[in-house]
């Protein structure tokens, strides 16, 4: 991965090697073209772990502030940077002589690598008859799309520069070249690999994906149970589990109105929310919904963490200066209080336009707060919604906005509220069902290596 400043910044040991090399953004054949590009490599592990992780250290591109832009908007050069990341991948390989079955590579920052294994397959030593390319898609709204004067930069012949690889309505889109040159493509959630074979959810890419159906496989993301886990988590006032949850959540509940300054009441419904603000995650819905809970003095309670567009930074710091005491706000990243929120919370707000998987519904699941969701992607593969029927096969875990506005998201909370203040029964089954499931890595990894499986078993295209 790129040695991002975050990466640096991260307190991990990290060490140097005796490896750097220069990689040229431009054709190697042409006499002056493009450009030399060095780099060095380093190396460390994941936490608490002996995976090694190799970092590609060019301070040029990746010592910034933020990842991918600021936002005022994306990096005008980041084509460039992960053209330059592609390539630098592809000679790290070769460098440390690997023996290589699969190349996995999530996102369009790496969607080059496939193209490149299948167009210079000559030309690596690494690349033999069985190494396969995965692709995986996090979010196909995000694809790297760029005008076709940077193609240049990846040194290959124009010819490539067609509808089965680079050329994509006459520009360069780094995410299409991966969907189309990988052996196989994977996407966080079954639901969500599903939807963006619609015109609705294919950002575009639809037809793209229609045409890789057999080769597209849904694989939900799994969590961290070590770190978040109620039982052992440093971070709360209080631990708790499955058996005791009413009164540890009413006591990091307490700790939590506190920090906010907040009326401190174990009765009163805490609304929780950690994320994005981004239109997306339904803050069109949300911010209607959460005015009229403040002006209408609703008992609920709201607490929200996050950052992202600037309209909706604006209109919630105005809203926590209009209402004290009834909203707690922290605009920015802090992952201590986002373990607090989960814990303390009764019930936690994601009604998302679209999810390719979700991670705080998980989160929330595991931490006996229930989760009101939009039904898809992710979220809906995640989170069975409480009717007579779920609840009487037990399998209820939390409730769906049924219509995707602001008042069929404010009649999921009203749904939610009613369950737990007159049905107390209900409401103790549906913490109980999603803090007893296993959103682990468990089940994921071992979907990913019967995949790895079968993509060895694929004859090259």
């Amino acid at each position: 991965m790129p040695a991002f400043r975050s990466v640096h910044q991260a307190g991990i040991p990290i060490k140097t090697t005796n490896i750097s090399f220069a990689i040229p953004l431009g054709p190697e054949n042409i006499a002056g073209a493009g450009k030399l590009v060095g780099a060095r490599l380093l190396t460390t592990t994941l936490p608490d772990s002996d995976v090694p992780v190799w970092l590609i250290d060019q301070p040029q591109y990746f010592d910034r502030d933020s990842l991918y832009g600021t936002p005022a908007g994306d990096y005008p050069d980041n084509a460039e940077r992960f053209i330059f990341f592609c390539r630098a991948a592809m000679q790290v390989i070769a460098r440390m002589d690997w023996s290589v079955d699969i190349v996995h590579c999530n996102d369009w920052q790496t969607g080059l690598v496939p193209a490149f294994i299948k167009a210079e397959s000559d030309r690596w030593s690494w690349i033999g008859p069985q190494t396969k390319s995965i692709m995986t898609v996090h979010n196909l709204a995000y694809q790297g799309q760029f005008d076709k004067s940077v193609f240049p930069m990846t040194g290959l012949d124009w010819r490539h520069f067609n509808k089965d690889e680079f050329e994509y309505y006459d520009q360069v889109n780094f995410l299409k070249t991966g969907l189309v040159t990988a052996d196989q493509i994977t996407t966080v959630s079954p639901r969500y690999s599903q939807e963006i074979r619609t015109p609705q959810e294919g950002c575009g890419l639809n037809e793209v994906l229609s045409t890789a159906s057999d080769r597209l496989t849904g694989i939900i993301n799994g969590i961290d149970v070590n770190v978040w886990n109620p039982k052992l988590d440093p971070h709360l006032i209080t631990n708790f589990d499955v058996d005791d949850w009413q009164a540890g959540k009413s006591l990091n509940k307490l700790a939590l109105q506190h920090h906010f300054g907040m009326q401190e009441s174990r009765d009163v419904p805490l609304i929780g929310l950690v994320g994005r603000l981004a239109s997306q995650k339904g803050w069109d819905m949300i911010l209607p919904v959460l005015r009229r809970h403040l002006a209408e003095k609703r008992p609920t309670q709201w607490v929200v963490l996050g950052s992202g567009e600037e309209q909706y930074e604006e209109e919630l710091l105005a809203l926590a200066k209009e209402y004290p005491g009834q909203f707690g706000l922290h605009v920015g990243f802090s992952d201590k209080l986002a373990h607090q929120i989960e814990a303390a919370s009764d019930v936690f707000v994601m009604p998302s336009h679209y999810e390719p998987c979700g991670l705080n519904q998980l989160y929330s699941l595991r931490y006996g707060t229930v989760p009101i969701v939009t039904p898809t992607g992710g979220l809906a593969d995640t989170v069975v919604d409480c009717n007579e029927e779920t609840i009487k096969l037990g399998t209820a875990s939390g409730f769906y906005v049924e219509s995707i506005d602001a008042d069929g998201l404010d009649a999921a909370i009203n749904r939610a509220m009613e369950t737990r203040y007159h049905r107390p029964d209900v409401w103790a089954q549906l913490v109980a069902a999603g803090m007893n499931q296993d959103w682990s890595w468990t089940h994921s990894a071992k979907e990913y290596v019967k995949l790895y499986e079968q993509t060895l078993t694929l004859k090259r295209n």
